[in-house]
């Protein structure tokens, strides 16, 4: 459970916070001025991430944060802002603040930015074992003792003390998230930010102010300067995730900062001067790309610089024993249970399955047959059991059901030619089944996750790039705290 510290003298809000964040699962620590805050700070465990109010008796909110910063620069901390000293929140985020938010504000945006900084903070904090075959007790590990997955650990050895541009590739569920974080944590920039930009999962007409930041009056709702992503990580590394998706408008800007270091703000003239290290994934066929006009040649070449591929699970079978081994441990330990093993002739019927979701896929499949097993080692009918379960999710749709979607779609295109016709009717599908995931198990984020097949971090994108609220689709909360 994710601890947060909220440090603001507003007692009625402190109290609104703590039922609120209680609800969505997190342990909640409070404190009414920067004083008491610093020294929950230093006293005891460290939180997960402080939520910091500027105005404050005592010390000021923005002492308090430096204070804070020097005792955990990797702590994530959300700068809580009336619109009178967003300046002054704009230094903080300067300093290494995760963000900043203007009171009143909207709890679903709160949510969403508690999210976000918490899986950063987890990002910087957990340390990934490079080791082929890992400890126990390790949380987050890159496993395998293949020839394939030796040469992964040389490169991310050889590059992670250089700052030269990486570019990881590999099929869905490969792993390229913790290669990203092995070179972060490894480099000499391991002391700084690490910010994770998922291009996929911030819509288009967002990605560019989340990156670049914008000033006042840039457009409509601009109402205050906004620092970027990019130049809050000054001095760290940024991992842009699926950069292969990235709309082509923005990769010119991309090109840009790696040529000349600098950016600039939507509706800003001033070019900022950046030092970052930038790091960047896809599962994509870049040179696909490129033939097809969807992805800059010249940027490829500019991220180019090293490349780490990451072989397919079904190109190292050897490793399944390895990974099955840490998956079981892991996930018995998180369950609660005793860890049952597996036979052997289970492990070979593992090993022959062609794992198209790669180690995501296998992970998700050990989990699941643990929650259903009954203490004894995993077998063959386990396995054929949650397997057959899995790739029946993926069966076509019933008749009536695959009528109905079909009339939607003709009626929709009869409509005549409309602007992101494909992409606003696949993001209705996803919504959707988000929606209905999160209602079937009660707004249970971790339930709804495991249902979808996804990541829980994916189901936080998804759900903030769909505008899915918790409250609307199980129960109805305030949607505002002052």
């Amino acid at each position: 459970m994710n601890t947060i510290l909220i440090v603001d003298d507003d007692d009625a809000l402190r109290t609104s916070f703590h039922k609120l964040l209680t609800e969505e699962g997190y342990a909640v620590k409070s404190a009414a001025s920067g004083e008491s805050g610093l020294a929950m700070v230093k006293n005891d465990d460290l939180p997960d991430l402080v939520v910091l109010d500027l105005r404050l008796p005592g010390i000021s909110g923005i002492e308090a944060f430096r204070a804070i910063h020097r005792i955990e620069p990797k702590m994530p901390v959300i700068i809580m802002t009336a619109f009178g000293t967003t300046e002054t929140a704009i230094e903080a985020t300067k300093l290494g603040a995760f963000d900043y938010i203007l009171k009143p504000f909207d709890i679903p945006e709160m949510l969403a930015l508690i999210r976000q900084a918490i899986e950063a903070g987890r990002f910087m904090r957990s340390p990934v074992t490079l080791d082929g075959a890992p400890e126990v007790d390790a949380k987050e590990a890159i496993i395998g003792r293949s020839k394939q997955m030796q040469e992964v650990y040389k490169a991310i050895g050889r590059v992670s003390t250089s700052d030269a541009t990486v570019l990881i590739r590999g099929e869905s569920g490969t792993g390229k998230e913790l290669v990203a974080r092995a070179i972060y944590q490894h480099s000499l920039r391991s002391d700084k930010p690490f910010l994770v930009i998922n291009c996929v999962a911030i819509p288009d007409n967002l990605l560019e102010s989340e990156l670049f930041g914008y000033e006042k009056g840039a457009f409509t709702g601009a109402t205050h300067r906004r620092i970027g992503k990019i130049e809050q990580s000054n001095g760290g590394t940024v991992f842009l995730d699926e950069i292969g998706d990235m709309p082509f408008a923005i990769q010119a800007k991309i090109l840009r900062l790696l040529q000349e270091k600098s950016v600039e703000r939507i509706g800003g003239r001033e070019t900022i001067p950046v030092d970052i290290r930038m790091i960047a994934a896809t599962n994509r066929n870049l040179e696909r790309a490129i033939e097809d006009g969807s992805f800059r040649e010249d940027l490829y070449y500019r991220l180019n610089v090293v490349t780490i591929s990451l072989p397919p699970l079904r190109e190292r079978a050897d490793d399944i024993p390895l990974l099955t081994g840490f998956f079981l441990n892991r996930f018995s330990a998180e369950l609660e249970i005793d860890n049952p093993g597996i036979t052997d002739s289970a492990l070979a019927l593992l090993a022959l399955h062609p794992w198209t979701g790669n180690i995501r896929e296998l992970a998700n499949t050990l989990q699941k047959t643990l929650i259903f097993n009954r203490g004894a080692p995993i077998g063959n009918d386990d396995i054929h059991q949650t397997i057959g379960d899995m790739s029946s999710t993926g069966a076509n749709l019933d008749g009536d059901t695959d009528d109905a979607i079909r009339q939607w779609a003709r009626k929709t295109l009869e409509g005549g030619a409309q602007k992101n016709l494909y992409d606003s009717a696949m993001g209705r599908i996803s919504g959707v089944l988000i929606s209905e995931a999160l209602r079937m198990t009660g707004g249970n984020r971790s339930r709804a996750a495991q249902l979808l097949d996804l990541s829980r971090p994916t189901l936080h994108a998804k759900m903030d790039k769909h505008h899915i609220q918790i409250e609307a689709t199980v129960a109805k909360k305030p949607t505002s705290m002052r």
